[in-house]
């Protein structure tokens, strides 16, 4: 038998790597929210409502950036549901994830929470049931400076100064038939492409991400990506891909699976190249993957239980 060598030099470099490569997500899903960072009753809350104990944990991680609201949940998202006063904030029906939405937390609360953690924001737009004004909307309150109507309405609400961010998804997995407001590929890079516009004109300076593949097993894949890029190419800066592998106390499961993804990110490479060349194009769209995770289904679905029967002695 050979034995395998691996030579590890500090000089050897292929590239330098964006330390966004770090980052992480939150979503209005379950527990991440709402007694996952914010419980106001929690004995080590802050003023705001957010859990200190969390917020130490996550300084230590020293996480770059944070993807925020959503994931599945930005599709039926309106965002003007989470600013101002939060006593006057409605209550609505939150479709992707079957609960009620106390919209509690707002794009200002969690603009002041990425402080609290040393991170930077990474907002998503919904392109769902949402449409390409109302994100240009959304871009002037976070960004613009002052002296119009969003942007007086956010001074007005307690945040005096710009949030400026600057990296914006254009909706989340469009081509997931699960998802609020399905569309297909030519319909969503149409879509994309015309918020695309608005948002910039309201920020330049804005860098977006447009959807890619959620999956690459769907059937869509990868001729979604060719078609949106084809669509978007000259107006993002970013497509989107996401992967999630499960497993059932298998750990060869786990580490095969850097396989699947290695092929996964050759193909979106791939697509990218072609629709550069198409195009005639000198730019390139570079990969945003902003999901991904290892889920073993018998733990999440224990977790999951422990959860649900202390949320019923907690009601009782």
């Amino acid at each position: 038998m050979k034995e395998a060598k691996l030579i590890v030099n500090k000089d050897f470099v292929i590239g330098e790597i964006d330390k966004r490569l770090y980052g992480s997500f939150v979503e209005h899903m379950r527990r991440v929210v709402y007694t996952g960072i914010y419980e106001p009753t929690h004995p080590l809350a802050d003023k705001q409502g957010f859990r200190t104990d969390v917020i130490d944990l996550l300084k230590e991680l020293n996480i770059p950036i944070i993807r925020y609201p959503g994931g599945n949940f930005v599709s039926g998202y309106d965002w003007t549901d989470g600013i101002g006063p939060v006593e006057k904030r409605p209550t609505r029906l939150e479709l992707a994830w079957k609960v009620h939405e106390t919209n509690e937390v707002g794009i200002d609360e969690f603009v002041d929470w990425t402080k609290k953690v040393n991170t930077e924001l990474m907002a998503a737009v919904n392109l769902g049931t949402g449409f390409a004004k109302e994100a240009g909307n959304m871009v002037e309150y976070c960004n613009h400076s002052g002296g119009t109507y969003w942007s007086d309405l956010r001074k007005a609400f307690g945040h005096k100064q710009p949030h400026h961010i600057k990296l914006w998804c254009l909706g989340n997995e469009m081509d997931g038939p699960w998802q609020i407001n399905h569309l297909t590929a030519d319909d969503y890079g149409k879509k994309a492409k015309e918020t695309a516009k608005i948002m910039k004109w309201v920020d330049p300076s804005i860098e977006l991400v447009a959807c890619g593949s959620s999956d690459p097993a769907l059937a869509s894949f990868p001729d979604w990506d060719r078609v949106v890029l084809e669509n978007t190419y000259e107006d993002i800066e970013y497509l989107s891909i996401h992967r999630y592998y499960f497993y059932e106390n298998n750990i060869l499961d786990y580490l095969y699976s850097y396989i699947d993804m290695n092929n996964y990110i050759k193909s979106i490479v791939s697509t990218i190249d072609f629709v550069k060349a198409k195009k005639r194009t000198k730019k390139t769209v570079h990969i945003s993957f902003d999901e991904y995770n290892v889920v073993n289904p018998v733990i999440n679905q224990t977790i999951d239980t422990m959860r649900n029967g202390r949320n019923q002695k907690e009601k009782a």
